[in-house]
């Protein structure tokens, strides 16, 4: 399907905005990325999305698609040409919907707890909470990959996008606080899944550094305390 006019609001920053980076360039669809300043929102962005005046937003010939694993979903059905994100069969394409599910709803909760627990026992028990959870998505990974190289099998698929996109803020949260999430003697295979997502063609140019994701959190960490009373 030719591209006419293809548009994302977002930030380089945001892993939710990665998430269609990532999803459009495994599509090799060309589109402008319109940067959204932090801590404000444009009118296009509120215009595009009045419920919840969040990113990410794709503009589809000037129709707005939000919340980021439904424009992952459209990227998908709409370039149909190019490999898929999603898995053809019902039952592989419910199992994936479901994991994606899990990150969203459970593992990312997860791991904003680590960062509001107060007191080192609150602290302790978070990290343990997402080390399990990690430990969960291990045991996904290797269900799903069937022995191959990612969760949606010999390419990057729709589980692969949800989760990985996420990688460049835990290494944040691990080096902040002085933690390891997920390892090789707890979960091996994702250690070894993290380096070849981040390698893969279609994501390298996309999750920013982490030293300069640190420099964001730093930023809003002074921007919190200004506000807080």
């Amino acid at each position: 399907m030719a591209t006419s006019y293809v548009k994302l609001l977002g930030t380089r920053s945001s892993p939710y905005v990665n998430r269609a980076q990532i999803a459009l360039n495994i599509k090799s669809v060309n589109y402008e990325f319109l940067e959204e300043k932090m801590g404000s929102k444009s009118e296009l962005l509120l215009e595009s999305n009045p419920i919840h005046k969040k990113i990410p937003v794709l503009i589809h010939d000037d129709k707005p698609i939000c919340e980021s694993l439904i424009i992952v979903q459209y990227i998908d059905q709409v370039w149909t040409s190019a490999p898929s994100i999603l898995p053809s069969d019902p039952y592989d394409r419910a199992i994936a919907c479901f994991w994606a599910a899990y990150i969203d709803d459970k593992l990312i909760p997860l791991l904003k707890e680590i960062r509001t627990a107060e007191g080192e026992e609150s602290k302790a028990a978070a990290i343990e909470r997402v080390v399990e959870g990690m430990v969960v998505l291990e045991e996904a990974f290797v269900k799903c990959s069937k022995g191959k190289a990612f969760f949606g099998g010999d390419s990057i698929g729709y589980v692969d996008i949800a989760f990985g996109c996420l990688l460049g803020w835990l290494k944040v949260t691990q080096k902040m606080g002085d933690m390891q999430l997920f390892t090789e003697a707890r979960t091996p295979n994702l250690v070894i899944w993290a380096e070849r997502f981040c390698s893969h063609d279609a994501v390298k140019d996309v999750i920013p550094k982490t030293e300069e994701l640190l420099e964001i959190s730093k930023i809003k960490i002074l921007q919190a305390r200004e506000k807080s009373p």
